[in-house]
């Protein structure tokens, strides 16, 4: 399953950019975020290894992250492991305007293992899009807002 996500932030290219590679800022945008913690490598940079955690429901459910590739604000890309599915997700930020910046993210899972991820992904795929773009307009909002 493959599909893109996109949204117009009315800032800099530079403050959006700063925003997004920071992850202390994860919290502020991504629902149910607790923390990241770098496994190996160097944080932001490619190659590097971290674990995500969230919480999902009553349960913490954790991501593993590794960079592929890091030159913002060209593209980033990384890939996330979970014990029910894997995807890649790439990145582009391109400057509008001086104060336009758009956010582009393309998914692709490319696994999903266990009966009712499969079943999920099969008949509400479209769940797996809304989540991510729910992601990049709270990501708009957020830095629409933040003073840096």
């Amino acid at each position: 399953m493959k599909f893109k996500c996109s949204v117009i932030i009315n800032c800099p290219i530079k403050k959006v950019v700063q925003l997004f590679k920071n992850p202390h800022y994860l919290k502020e945008y991504q629902d149910g975020f607790i923390r990241k913690e770098l496994i190996t490598g160097i944080e932001g940079e490619a190659n590097a290894v971290s674990k995500m955690f969230y919480q999902h429901g009553k349960k913490e459910m954790l991501i593993t992250e590794t960079i592929i590739v890091n030159s913002l604000p060209e593209e980033f890309i990384g890939s996330y492991h979970h014990k029910h599915m894997d995807n890649t997700m790439k990145c582009n930020f391109i400057r509008i305007s001086e104060n336009q910046t758009q956010y582009t993210t393309e998914i692709d899972y490319t696994a999903f293992r266990g009966f009712l991820s499969k079943l999920m992904a099969f008949l509400f795929p479209r769940l797996f899009k809304r989540q991510v773009q729910k992601w990049l307009d709270n990501f708009k909002e957020f830095a629409e807002k933040e003073n840096i």
